[in-house]
């Protein structure tokens, strides 16, 4: 099934590699925002079916945009993965108590991002 995705990261490589494979390997629809109020404002325009949110960011960080993704009624349904460097486990399960959908960590496999991402929205965590 085609996904309809909005990564959202400051960083110009990590949007590309993820746009380009998630769009040819898995013919997924992706759009992309540079910071956390692009991102919020396509969330609410476009209504994507997962976000994938970038954690270290200027002005607003990932935990702020998440926030305000989920202050928002027209876009605290929409599942939200977080992309970040930080490994720690004990990390991951403040995430997971934020309300996050899953937590992928940088940096990724290109080549299995779509099949995190798709475990993570089916109900696996990553």
């Amino acid at each position: 099934m085609t996904k309809y995705i909005l990564l959202i990261d400051d960083e110009d490589d990590i949007r590309e590699v993820a746009q380009i494979t998630l769009e040819y390997l898995l013919a997924w629809r992706v759009i992309t925002a540079s910071s956390g109020q692009e991102g919020l404002f396509l969330a609410r325009e476009e209504q994507p079916d997962a976000i994938l949110l970038d954690v270290m960011m200027p002005e607003w960080d990932g935990l702020m945009t998440f926030q305000k993704l989920l202050a928002d009624p027209k876009t605290q349904h929409i599942p939200v993965i977080l992309l970040t460097a930080q490994v720690q486990t004990h990390q991951h399960r403040k995430f997971a108590e934020l309300g996050v959908s899953g937590v992928i960590t940088k940096p990724f496999d290109p080549l299995s991002l779509g099949n995190l991402v798709t475990q993570i929205l089916d109900g696996g965590r990553v």
